[in-house]
């Protein structure tokens, strides 16, 4: 009997250690695990540059000590008509989250990009990186005047 049951016990275990086999099935599926490759993963953000003033008509912009309350006010009114479309205050939407902004580029490069971004997007490599970040979704011309981009510039500097 004790034969028997140590013949039953050794059967069980070796059933239970065999290859477990995956039944193909043909035709499309999904699956929810992700995969990376740590080798070739190149996650690199796009560096922070305050010296790049970026391509176009502004080449020098001092702010003042103080925001002008009146010009932020038109900023804010021109963002949240036609940038909310692809950019938040906090959050990465379409484009970067705008809080902070001054601390990634300068104030010349934010204006510049506003006003000049098809070449902007085509010559200045930290407009380039941020295309490739934000999966090509490239910011389109709003065919702002210098002082409507100046006006966004002073509401960026409230955020």
């Amino acid at each position: 009997m004790k034969k028997i049951i140590l013949f039953l016990a050794m059967g069980a275990f070796l059933a239970g250690c065999g290859e477990k086999k995956e039944e193909k099935k043909e035709g499309f599926q999904v699956s929810r695990t992700k995969t990376t490759d740590k080798k070739t993963e190149t996650t690199q953000a796009v560096p922070i540059d305050l010296d790049n003033k970026g391509i176009g008509p502004i080449k020098n912009l001092d702010f003042p000590a103080t925001i002008d309350q009146d010009m932020a006010a038109r900023g804010k009114a021109k963002f949240d008509a036609i940038c909310v479309a692809c950019h938040m205050v906090d959050q990465r939407m379409i484009g970067p989250a705008m809080a902070g902004v001054y601390d990634r580029r300068s104030p010349e490069w934010v204006m510049n990009m506003m006003l000049n971004p098809t070449q902007m997007l085509k010559e200045d490599p930290i407009a380039i990186a941020l295309l490739k970040e934000y999966n090509n979704a490239i910011m389109l011309d709003q065919n702002l005047s210098e002082e409507e981009a100046r006006d966004l510039a002073e509401y960026l500097r409230t955020l």
